[in-house]
């Protein structure tokens, strides 16, 4: 049993945080002690994002206090925060894509020699921190050229980089594969045995049971407990959190395919330096089936799925929905023969951050003509529906007139989700669904698609999570190195043998 030491690292005393009249933290109080592993658990919106922000200094609190190895202090900005010590890692990294590793974690910190910039010497300190947790990041790579679960190591460099000795992580495995999570939680390990504190927000309950010293519940708002590990378990978190018990039994109607919906044939495409990040894929979904692509970070799930919406161009092959040739379609045309899209990137591609959910609700069809008025657009229309949206998919915010970047990931995830399946696809196509969301919206996500894949609807799953394309899927298509490798039943598999498959390291039933 690992002895956790006394000294106080974080104390936040009755802290409160408002926008406008809505309390996003109300009166919480928390310790972090040093050398230790505290998570920090609450639905979507219940405020863990917004209470560690106003820790690195991002927000500036309404009420309570805040000290940093018992000195009281007020976090002025990230800079100050990272001046006493505080390291953050956010949900959404913020790094420089056409610039190096180096250059990106030495930001503001750069070593000089005389008047000098001292890459040099940069790359190497950059390397050592690396091997020394070992992270295995190439110092002089390109961040756009890394895939996210390596970006994130990044990120993670940049705050040991500047000297963080209390690091927080933001759903910090999100986006990882299995071996990938076990590699960092070994990675959280090693810091805090040399006295560093880590405090994790996460949803995954496993994780906060595998490597957490503490357990803090957070709900709308609101402090509610704080536990020790070794004293609690998945079910009473759970039911801390939600405030009721959840069944994750999901109840499935039986397998019964139609006619296929999605064909992809010898489907190839050649990225910048002429390598073929697909190479020669066929699938295909049917009406009332769900196929899940199971793969590790980087193996041309992206670009499929992109493909398919035709965000990128392909080189050789087809696409048919429906049995209609896609090659000569626009994005929108597809879109209007009955698809709807979820991408993985929800800042990127799948909302505009300084819009407001009505605006967002209504990204792809705000052309047509219930909501197109000449110069004008249907306010009145948007907004009952954005209502509606936030009734029926639980998207907590003041109203449907707040601007999206504030709201937290998970609730921006509840908005891409609802505009999407209300389209009443025949095809959906749902990349890494319920990355970043708590165990109640993930339960109610996989019933939603669960639901639509009942009423007919053809859905191709691409996803990180193994207990997620095994739950949710009828049959599982295996990626590695831009190749169908290998077609699985997940009555028939496990978690497992799939990471091994995913690792090109095994090989399924054809």
């Amino acid at each position: 049993m690992k002895q956790t030491r006394v000294e106080k690292v974080l104390e936040l005393k009755n802290i409160t945080k408002k926008f406008g009249d809505f309390v996003a933290n109300d009166d919480i109080s928390l310790t972090i002690r040093r050398g230790e592993i505290h998570a920090l658990l609450g639905e979507n919106g219940a405020g863990k994002s917004t209470l560690m922000n106003v820790v690195f200094g991002m927000y500036q609190p309404e009420g309570g206090s805040i000290s940093v190895y018992e000195n009281e202090t007020k976090i002025e900005n990230p800079n100050h925060a990272i001046h006493l010590g505080i390291g953050m890692v956010h949900q959404h990294f913020k790094l420089i894509d056409n610039f190096t590793v180096t250059e990106n974690i030495i930001i503001g910190m750069e070593p000089k020699n005389g008047m000098r910039l001292n890459m040099k010497a940069a790359v190497k300190e950059v390397r050592n921190i690396s091997e020394k947790y070992g992270l295995k990041v190439d110092p002089n790579s390109k961040i756009e050229d890394l895939p996210v679960g390596m970006q994130q190591k990044v990120e993670i460099l940049k705050c040991l980089y500047r000297g963080a000795n209390l690091l927080i992580f933001d759903e910090p495995t999100a986006v990882l594969t299995p071996d990938e999570i076990n590699e960092l939680l070994e990675v959280m390990q090693l810091l805090v045995a040399e006295g560093k504190s880590i405090i994790l927000i996460t949803h995954k309950l496993n994780e906060i049971m595998k490597v957490a010293d503490k357990c803090t519940v957070i709900r709308k708002g609101k402090y509610i407990s704080t536990v020790d590990i070794e004293e609690t378990n998945k079910e009473e978190l759970a039911e801390m959190m939600i405030g009721k018990n959840i069944s994750r039994e999901i109840m499935k109607e039986a397998y019964n395919p139609k006619q296929n919906v999605l064909e992809i044939k010898n489907l190839t495409m050649f990225g910048p330096n002429k390598k073929k990040v697909l190479n020669n894929i066929n699938l295909s979904v049917a009406a009332g089936e769900v196929v899940g692509i199971a793969g590790v970070d980087g193996n041309g799930q992206t670009e499929l799925s992109e493909a398919i919406v035709k965000m990128r161009a392909f080189d050789e092959g087809d696409i048919l929905i429906n049995g209609v040739s896609q090659k000569e379609k626009t994005t929108r045309e597809i879109y209007e023969s009955g698809v709807s899209y979820v991408p993985a990137d929800r800042h990127k591609h799948g909302l505009v951050l300084d819009n407001n959910i009505a605006e967002n609700l209504i990204l792809i069809e705000y052309y047509k003509g219930k909501y197109n008025q000449g110069i004008k657009l249907n306010k009145a229309l948007m907004y009952e529906e954005a209502k509606e949206a936030m009734r029926n998919y639980d998207i907590r915010a003041e109203n449907e007139n707040t601007i999206v970047r504030g709201m937290s990931g998970g609730n921006q995830q509840k908005i891409i989700l609802s505009r999407e399946i209300n389209r009443n696809p025949d095809l959906l196509i749902i990349v890494q669904p319920t990355r970043g969301l708590d165990v109640g919206a993930i339960d109610f996500i996989h019933r939603q698609i669960i639901r639509l894949r009942d009423q007919g609807v053809a859905i191709l799953l691409v996803s990180f999570e193994l207990e997620e394309i095994l739950t949710l899927s009828d049959r599982i298509d295996v990626i590695f190195d831009g190749q169908i490798i290998g077609q699985t039943n997940p009555k028939e598999t496990n978690d497992r043998e799939l990471g091994l498959m995913m690792a090109g390291k095994g090989s399924g039933e054809g």
